[in-house]
Formats: structure tokens, C-alpha cells, sequence
């Protein structure tokens, strides 16, 4: 047991957020904390971090657990460059390794047998352990891989505190991969993330060594890494075991089953009442009678489930088809500032596709929206009868100083009040909220106002950067849903891979420079780009793509190359790395550490060795 909640409830300003909260993390467990928007799940971290104390309640922690945290904005501050940041981790390690160093130099120069000579054999065996169980001398390949991992593969000597918010947050999640705390909690760990990203890091955390709790939006993160499902609703938590899939299935059985078991016992409850009536009161049945009231008052009265929150609503109408064709790229080339982010590109889409635009962070997704958007090309042109309606991922159509009605009226004043009022409740956007100003909104709620300026535009044409941003799980399942049912044509951006994957069914690619088009699911390109890197066969069928990027004949000749050189670094590694661990066994022996001149040697050796290594791990990750 790591730690352990008892009862535990928490409010602000006589409002109870969190009832009764009994819950227990063990190692290695890998739990998934979701819940909608404002229901409480930060505060519940907050409180299993020590940051906030329950009202009532007790929260117990394993002694001396060492457990890390990062925060939704969670970044730091730092004078260091990237590199030296991350060093500081292992600052215990690399002091040790350059005292084994110095000792092996004294050793070589000390007299066997003597105190001195004992006493550095003794501290290098201890420095030896010390670094062996620290696992010291891969210190700084743990260091690049997780950086280049999390993308900054290219920052090694940036200072920090010259880095987005964004970019520190990430920083911040790389050093607490690093630490390797028993317990790991984050909270979104996955924003800020492009999908390369995502995908290391799901399969970094999947050989992680401590428990992680995760707060995350993120459906497809959750599959990959949870085993189970922490739901936080109605002021209370409910578990489940398995990943996010298998807890939809699991909730759906716990409803059905409560409402069962709830109205069998209201039925029998009823039954005895009713016999109790009609018998209490005759000599021959009043014994009876006198017993279902024992039986009754015995009973334990099951509560009335709790009905989940209702799901917002949304519908995307439009009045007019448009033409076959809806848009249409030819030789675009794309620049932001000076930097180009792809040239002669060329692609179509047509009525009533639903078509996903990805690529890493930098490559031109958003770029490419707003230039569709504010046509600012000549080079792309929109078919007939097209109607745009544009979500962007900042809510700038919406005037801060607005209240919430008032905003949906300027942009659609043909609304009467009542329409109006119909569309933002069914966003779950009720009589409280509207009479904010749109400044005071949660980004859910500015989010889902947006969604309803977008639901009145009718448009038949709609372009979206980053619809699912803000919104928690009920709230992106009900976009996904009105979105699959949209008749019209669909653009999109999307860091959401299970967003994608039920939406989309044709992927606009950005990469190194160009545009792809792959026509089927993101699941099918996936496929498709893995069967490419293996250099077999894709496995979707040819049909379904509009142009297929086969590889060059160079290109594959230096794939194997590479891996040619990967297995050489590899196998040169392993040979070091034994005949150090032999050299260091060697060293350890009465007849060798006898022998000054061999020792000597010995310790020379071993000390070019490790410099070679060093060189070794160098090259070794600048190949994979």
C-alpha cells in the first residue's frame, strides 16, 4: 500500500465536492482518474499530494514514500541549459563515477598492502555498488532517450527559462521520468504533446518500475496505460478494473445491475407493507403480520442510484448540399515567417468526407487551417454552395466582455430567446451560466459555447483546430457522436487519437516538408506507416489510397545501413561493458592488487574503456 483514504470529504464555501472517499493505491498499479469538468479530480490529487488537508476524513501515506507530481501547468524555472537541468538528477551518480575515476589513478600509484592502498580498494568497491545500483553508467543515455522522447532532441542547450509554458511543462514530466519516484502522479499528462510524442511515451510508461496515477482526457492513453479505472461522479469514486474500453463496458453492467437490484428490493418493500396492511390487524395473521415488520425494519434500504450526469448535446444542421467537390489544393507551398512548412502540395476533398489533418508539432496543421479558412491562397479553391463554419481551438470569435446569451446573439441575432436558450442548455450551458460573462467560463464552458455559435452557423462545411481541447470525456463523446451523424463535409485537427479514429475516414499526413493523403481510418494508416518502416507489404488494400509514399531505393539502402551500424554499436557495447566488469573483478584479487606494475596496467585500461563507452552510447543514440 502506498497510500490509503478513509472517509474522506472536502469543500469550498459550504459546497462538498468530494464525499466519502475511500480509496487505496498499491504498487505498481496504474490507475486512470477520470471524471467530468469541475467535478473535483485536481482537488483530489491535491489532497493525496499533501497540498490540501480533508475536512473529514484520513488519508494515510507508506512512510517515506517518494512519490512526484506534475501539475497541468507544471513547469519550472530554471538559469540551467535542458542538459544540465536533467544532469542534476543524477548529480549523486556523476560525483561518484569521477571519484571512481580519481581512485583508480590513486590505486595505480598507491603501495599494496598499505593503509592507504585499503582504504581506496574499500571506497571504490562501495563507490562501485553505489553506482551499479543506481545503474550509473547509463546515466546519460536515460538522459537522451527521454529528451528526445519528449522531443527535445534539438534543445540540448537551450536555457530553460527562455521556453513556452508548454515546453516547460513537458521539461518538468521528463525529469520526473527520470527520478523514477515510486508513485507518479499527473495530471494531463498528454497536453502539450504532439502523437509521436504520445506514443514514446505510452510505451516509456509501459516498462515503468512505480505505480502511476493519471488524470487524462485522453481515451487513448488511458487503453494503453491504465488497468484500472478511477471515476470520480456524483461527489464520489467508483472503480474498475481494466483500461478506459473496458471500463465503458463495466459501468453500463454496474447501472443495470444497482437499478435492478434497487427496484427488486422497492418491489419486496412494497409487498410487505402491503401484506403488513391488510393483516396486521386480524387475530389469525397478525403474528405474521408482526414478523415482515421485524423483517422490514431489518432491512437495509439500498439507495436510489445515482443517475450519471446527462451529456451535453450537439447537432450540426445545414440547409444546402454542397458541390461534389468541396475543396481543392493544387501546388501549395506554405510558409510560417521564414520557415516553409511544405511545399507543391496537392489534395481534394470531397462532400461528406470526414478527413483528420496530423503531423508533429511545427509542421503547419493550424497554419494550413487558417489559410483555408481566410482563403490566403490562390492555390486552394472551394467548390459550389460551400459553406464554412470554423471552430478555433482559442475561442477568439467570443468577445470576453459578452454574457454567454449575448454572445450567441451577435454572431446569430435571428435566434429568438427561447432558440437561444434550447441550444445552450442542450450544451449543458444552463440559466446560471448564461448570465456570465464569457470571460469568467471554464475553458469547457468557452469551449462548448463555441460549439454552439458553430451548431447555429448551419454550415455544411466545417473546419475544426482542436475541437476536443477542454472538453472532458462526456462532453467529447457527444461531439464525436453529433460529428459521426454530420451529413456535411468535415476538416479537422486533432491530438485526440480516439477523436480520430471514430471520426475520421480519410488522413491529410504532414511530414518532412509534404502532404500525404491516405484514404481509411487512422487505425488503417497506423498500419500502413508501421508496414512501411518493416519494409512489408502494407496491410491495407491499395484501393483505398490516393497516393501511397513508397520509399526510395536509397532510402531502404540507408535503412540498412543504419541498422547495420545499430547492430555494431550494440555488440561493441556488450564487449566493453564485460571486459569492464572483468577488469573490475580482475582488480579486486589479492595476486593482482600485489603486482603494481599489472595493477597499474589494469586500472589504465579500464579507465579508456570507460571514455570509449562513453563515445559508444554518443554515437548509439544519434543512429536510432
Amino acid at each position: 500500500m502506498l497510500i490509503q483514504t478513509e472517509n474522506v470529504c472536502f469543500g469550498y464555501d459550504e459546497k462538498t465536492i468530494l464525499e466519502n472517499i475511500s480509496v487505496t493505491l498499491n504498487e505498481g498499479e496504474r490507475i486512470g482518474f477520470i471524471g467530468g469538468n469541475g467535478e473535483g479530480k485536481t482537488t483530489l490529487l491535491r489532497l493525496l499530494t499533501g497540498n490540501l488537508m480533508p475536512d473529514q476524513g484520513n488519508i494515510y501515506r507508506k512512510t517515506n514514500l517518494k512519490f512526484g507530481y506534475l501539475e497541468q501547468s507544471g513547469g519550472f524555472d530554471s538559469e540551467n541549459t535542458v542538459y544540465e537541468e536533467m544532469k542534476t538528477v543524477f548529480r549523486g551518480v556523476f560525483s561518484d563515477l569521477s571519484g571512481l575515476r580519481k581512485i583508480e589513478k590513486e590505486l595505480a600509484e598507491a603501495q599494496y598492502g598499505s593503509e592507504e592502498f585499503k582504504a581506496l580498494s574499500a571506497r571504490y568497491e562501495q563507490l562501485e555498488k553505489r553506482i551499479a545500483a543506481a545503474d550509473g553508467y547509463n546515466a546519460e543515455v536515460r538522459i537522451r532517450t527521454v529528451l528526445n522522447g519528449m522531443g527535445f532532441e534539438h534543445a540540448y542547450d537551450q536555457v530553460i527559462s527562455t521556453m513556452s509554458g508548454g515546453e516547460k511543462t513537458r521539461l518538468r514530466l521528463c525529469r520526473l521520468l527520470l527520478e523514477e519516484p515510486e508513485l507518479l502522479f499527473l495530471d494531463e499528462p498528454t497536453n502539450h504533446l504532439d502523437v509521436k510524442t504520445l506514443f514514446w511515451l505510452e510505451e516509456y510508461l509501459s516498462s515503468y518500475k512505480g505505480a502511476i496515477f493519471a488524470v487524462s482526457h485522453d481515451r487513448y492513453f488511458l487503453d494503453r496505460t491504465a488497468t484500472k479505472i478511477f471515476e470520480l461522479e456524483n461527489k464520489r469514486i467508483y472503480t474498475y478494473r481494466g483500461n478506459y474500453s473496458k471500463y465503458k463496458i463495466l459501468k453500463e453492467e454496474r447501472l443495470v445491475h444497482e437499478w435492478k437490484e434497487y427496484e427488486k428490493q422497492q418491489e419486496e418493500i412494497a409487498d410487505l407493507k402491503d401484506y403488513i396492511a391488510r393483516n396486521i390487524v386480524r387475530a389469525t395473521t397478525a403474528k405474521s403480520a408482526q414478523s415482515r415488520v421485524k423483517k422490514l425494519e431489518n432491512m437495509q434500504i439500498l439507495e436510489k442510484p445515482l443517475s450519471p450526469p446527462k451529456p451535453p448535446r450537439f447537432t450540426f444542421p445545414f440547409d444546402e448540399k454542397s458541390g461534389e467537390v468541396v475543396l481543392s489544393a493544387e501546388n501549395l507551398t506554405l510558409k510560417a515567417g521564414e520557415k516553409t512548412l511544405f511545399t507543391d502540395a496537392a489534395f481534394e476533398i470531397r462532400r461528406g468526407e470526414k478527413t483528420a489533418v496530423i503531423g508533429e508539432n511545427g509542421t503547419g496543421k493550424s497554419t494550413l487551417i487558417r489559410t483555408i479558412v481566410n482563403q490566403g491562397a490562390k492555390e486552394i479553391s472551394t467548390g459550389r454552395y460551400v459553406k464554412i463554419g470554423y471552430y478555433d481551438q482559442e475561442n477568439v470569435n467570443l468577445d470576453p466582455n459578452d454574457i454567454v446569451l449575448a454572445a450567441l446573439w451577435h454572431t446569430h441575432p435571428y435566434l429568438t430567446q427561447t432558440q437561444a436558450r434550447n441550444l445552450l442548455a442542450q450544451a449543458k450551458l444552463g440559466d446560471e451560466d448564461i448570465e456570465k460573462e464569457v470571460r469568467a467560463l471554464s475553458g469547457g464552458e468557452r469551449a462548448k459555447l463555441s460549439l454552439v455559435v458553430l451548431e447555429a452557423e448551419k454550415a455544411n462545411f466545417l473546419i475544426l483546430d482542436e475541437p476536443t481541447n477542454h472538453l472532458d470525456l462526456q462532453a467529447r463523446e457527444s461531439l464525436e457522436k453529433a460529428l459521426r451523424e454530420y451529413e456535411g463535409t468535415l476538416l479537422f485537427v486533432s491530438h485526440d487519437r480516439y477523436f480520430i479514429q471514430n471520426i475520421a475516414d480519410k488522413i491529410l499526413s504532414l511530414d518532412g516538408g509534404k502532404i500525404s493523403v491516405f484514404k481509411g481510418t487512422y487505425d488503417e494508416f497506423n498500419a500502413q506507416q508501421k508496414a512501411e518502416k518493416e519494409q512489408i507489404q502494407p496491410v491495407t488494400a491499395p484501393e483505398k489510397t490516393e497516393k501511397t509514399s513508397y520509399r526510395s531505393k536509397a532510402d531502404r539502402a540507408e535503412d540498412v545501413k543504419r541498422k547495420q551500424t545499430v547492430k555494431r554499436l550494440e555488440t561493441e557495447i556488450g564487449d566493453i561493458e564485460a571486459e569492464i566488469e572483468r577488469l573490475n573483478e580482475e582488480i579486486s584479487k589479492p595476486e593482482i592488487a600485489g603486482d603494481y606494475k599489472l595493477l597499474s596496467e589494469k586500472c589504465a585500461r579500464l579507465e579508456e574503456l570507460h571514455a570509449t563507452l562513453d563515445k559508444l552510447y554518443e554515437e548509439y543514440e544519434k543512429v536510432l
